[in-house]
């Protein structure tokens, strides 16, 4: 192989291409979570649609948590509102990102519908999903989400995981605060799973 072939390659990037492609790599998320939008959106579904099938969705996760989670049941009938977003969907190599759209439900009934989308760095092969249930515990904090343009989790509210306790229910000492959450997979109740910095923002033609 030509040497001044081998020399060009092994030579690092000048400092001012590193920081192009430094500043190319961080507007990555924001592209990723763009076109996963108008992926995961349903295409040409209508609102109507849209709207049937993430109730459906939230129904079933509210089933499943309440079946698989001993404890979860009372957190979220003491909740006054609950913000449930049956699958957020986690994509990409290198650069990954989350969306997922979701329901507000106070009193029993929809009040909004919400997208939750977050950007990360780090190693992600392949596809991941889990549903969120979002609980607010008390009035302001349930009035603070709403009248927020844009709401994001451990800005404008901080918000505790829900763990499980020796006994195999909720651990009510790892809920702390007027906001808490539990995050599901297929393989149960997540534990080491932090959702600070998740901006949520509501759907407007929903």
């Amino acid at each position: 192989m030509d040497r001044n072939l081998v020399s060009r390659i092994d030579s690092p990037l000048p400092a001012a291409g590193r920081r192009g492609v430094l500043g190319a790599l961080a507007g990555v998320p924001l592209l990723l979570l763009a076109s996963g939008c108008a992926v995961t959106r349903g295409g040409d579904k209508s609102p109507e649609t849209r709207r049937r099938d993430i109730n459906a969705g939230a129904d079933a996760t509210l089933a499943r948590l309440h079946e698989q989670v001993r404890g979860s049941r009372e957190v979220t009938s003491k909740a006054n509102g609950l913000l449930v977003f049956p699958s957020i969907l986690a994509a990409g190599l290198v650069v990954g990102g989350e969306y997922g759209e979701g329901v507000l439900r106070a009193g029993g009934r929809p009040q909004g519908y919400y997208r939750a989308a977050s950007g990360s760095f780090g190693f992600q092969a392949g596809a991941q999903s889990k549903a969120v249930v979002i609980a607010f515990l008390s009035q302001a904090a349930l009035d603070k989400f709403r009248n927020s343009n844009g709401w994001t989790a451990g800005v404008d509210g901080s918000v505790a995981l829900a763990k499980i306790g020796a006994n195999g229910e909720v651990d009510t000492n790892s809920i702390r605060g007027d906001v808490a959450a539990f995050a599901l997979t297929n393989a149960g109740l997540m534990y080491n799973l932090t959702i600070e910095g998740t901006k949520i923002a509501r759907i407007n033609d929903l």
